[in-house]
């Protein structure tokens, strides 16, 4: 039997008060912070000097009711607060904002299980899937594809727990309820999106990202457990969170969403979890021996290889996939070239 392991993850959430409304992507916001903080140690957790060292990102910067939030967790945490007393204005060329303050928010002994089921809403759309996992749960049916995310989910968290230092035997459970089975579409990398909400008995931190586009402000999350704080629709959720469930003569066994265990629900554990490999990176790469050139018939196209791996939006199951000209799929990028001030400039121009 593994022994049980639950460290003490602490996290920092800290949000940017300032004099106007902030109309900019997360990518911007790095930048900047990239810029004029160049020698503050949150920098390597954004500009993915660490991008080997830690699969799932310990600093996220997010855009919420146009406020910047820069969440710390674990070995990220101290470094956020170290950055949040330097701000005072953050300029992005066509238009500067003052720094009014940075209110923090801290928290202990994340990623723990909890005896009662914990409710977290998406606050931003979560992708749960790839081009991978798209592909399967087109083929389901209506009465399969709640089971498909249930599992997806559970399996997302209990990565992002294990890369915390958390081992346990502990099953955990999981259920989500979408606004509809339906995904949205995302960006150019077929990705597909839900919006909704979830319950489980794990103890996760507020605003960290859930799925795939993690640094593009995908898949942010807030817990429920004290809605009175909830800064978004606040009226709505706290009425939410509120109404009891009416009992209905036909309701659906699949639809029950209440504060216990249920049957429906998906038990996941670490086993469960894909084992993701990380990628050789270029100076890693070792060049094979030439061999002796013979003569030989055309070589057939190559096939998708089915080596799993994490991709830079810290998925936990992909597949390398080649393009025409045989190089890696845009999902396998370094997470470095994206997080760089210069790639920044050019994607997202002021």
């Amino acid at each position: 039997m593994t022994d049980v392991k639950y460290p003490n993850v602490e996290t920092v959430i800290a949000k940017v008060v300032t004099d106007k409304p902030v109309r900019k992507t997360p990518y911007q916001v790095k930048g900047v912070f990239m810029r004029q903080f160049a020698k503050e140690p949150v920098i390597p957790f954004m500009d993915g000097s660490y991008r080997e060292r830690f699969l799932y990102p310990r600093v996220q910067v997010k855009i919420l009711n146009e406020q910047i939030y820069i969440i710390g967790i674990n070995e990220g945490a101290d470094s956020v607060s170290a950055l949040s007393e330097k701000m005072e204005h953050l300029d992005f060329g066509n238009i500067s904002f003052e720094v009014h303050g940075v209110d923090i928010e801290r928290a202990k002994n994340q990623f723990t299980p909890s005896e009662q089921l914990i409710r977290y809403k998406f606050i931003t759309p979560w992708v749960a899937l790839n081009q991978m996992t798209g592909g399967r749960y087109r083929f389901l049916t209506n009465q399969e594809k709640p089971t498909f995310l249930h599992r997806l989910l559970g399996q997302n968290i209990l990565f992002i727990a294990n890369e915390m230092g958390l081992i346990t035997d502990e099953k955990i459970y999981t259920k989500v309820r979408v606004s509809s089975l339906f995904p949205r579409p995302v960006d150019e990398n077929n990705w597909g999106a839900f919006m909704g909400e979830f319950k489980t008995n794990i103890r996760l931190p507020n605003y960290i990202g859930i799925g795939n586009g993690i640094t593009r402000g995908y898949g942010s999350i807030y817990g429920m457990f004290k809605p009175e704080a909830f800064q978004f629709d606040e009226d709505e959720l706290k009425s939410e969170v509120s109404q009891k469930p009416k009992k209905e003569e036909h309701k659906d066994p699949s639809d029950n969403f209440s504060d216990e265990i249920s049957e429906d629900m998906e038990a996941i554990s670490m086993e469960d979890v894909p084992k993701p490999r990380r990628t050789r990176t270029a100076k890693e790469k070792v060049t094979p021996t030439p061999k002796p050139k013979k003569k030989t018939a055309p070589k057939k196209p190559r096939k998708a290889s089915s080596k799993r791996l994490l991709t830079e939006e810290f998925d936990i199951e992909e597949e390398v996939s080649f393009n025409k000209k045989g190089s890696e799929d845009i999902n396998d990028i370094d997470d470095s070239k994206f997080n760089s001030e210069k790639y920044h400039k050019r994607q997202h121009k002021s």
